[in-house]
């Protein structure tokens, strides 16, 4: 069980950590995937969630947080945490063509990690190469992500690192978020010591707490 899941049910909470189509089997299933896939692998956890729960929280890093907030703003959900989420792509003219490039580059090797946590980089899986076709997938998923914004409803707390190399603090993502979507309730916590991977690298017990009292606030 990843570590912040299991941190909330040890809370108490009921918790389903969904595998999203294309993940954690091999690159090659990866380049199949297109972001509806994804997004059912969502919707297939909330109905069984659903099933068992009154209320139902989403809880996304990174591609996963972009992937709660549009389907928090297609379906009714309790309330959301999305951490180290982008809002929009980098600026990078080959992001035009990307579906082209990737007919030939069908990989793009990762480039170094940066971990504030050396033992727990250490004990990372991931796939060796990203499949170029994800990008293409990834940024139709952002279009659709971002008209939905202003129908998101639901409390809504947004978790960023300062040090994420990735979703960078000055490329404002947490600050457009915020600002399109339409929730009453909403907060915001930005911390430190930690690179893109903030559930996993050196504060990520500030991010469980955090997580846990947005929750039990929301409830009662």
């Amino acid at each position: 069980m990843h570590p912040l899941g299991k941190h909330l049910a040890q809370a108490g909470y009921s918790v389903l950590g969904i595998r999203l189509f294309g993940h954690a089997t091999q690159p090659n299933d990866m380049i199949r995937a297109r972001w509806q896939d994804w997004f059912a692998s969502v919707e297939d956890g909330w109905h069984l969630l659903k099933c068992t729960c009154d209320q139902v929280f989403l809880l996304g890093l990174s591609m996963g947080g972009v992937l709660s907030l549009a389907f928090a703003s297609q379906f009714p959900v309790s309330g959301l945490v999305i951490m180290a989420t982008p809002h929009h792509m980098p600026k990078d003219p080959r992001l035009a063509f990307i579906k082209i490039i990737s007919l030939f580059m069908p990989y793009i090797h990762k480039g170094k990690d940066i971990w504030m946590d050396q033992e727990a980089y250490q004990q990372r899986v991931c796939y060796p190469v990203d499949p170029t076709r994800a990008y293409a997938e990834l940024q139709s998923l952002l279009t659709f992500m971002q008209a939905g914004l202003p129908r998101i409803s639901c409390p809504t707390m947004l978790i960023y690192s300062k040090d994420d190399p990735v979703i960078r603090k000055e490329d404002n993502h947490l600050e457009t978020i915020f600002a399109q979507i339409g929730s009453q309730v909403k907060q915001t916590l930005w911390i430190e010591n930690s690179g893109h991977v903030i559930t996993r690298d050196l504060q990520r017990h500030v991010v469980f707490e955090a997580c846990t009292q947005f929750i039990e606030k929301v409830l009662n």
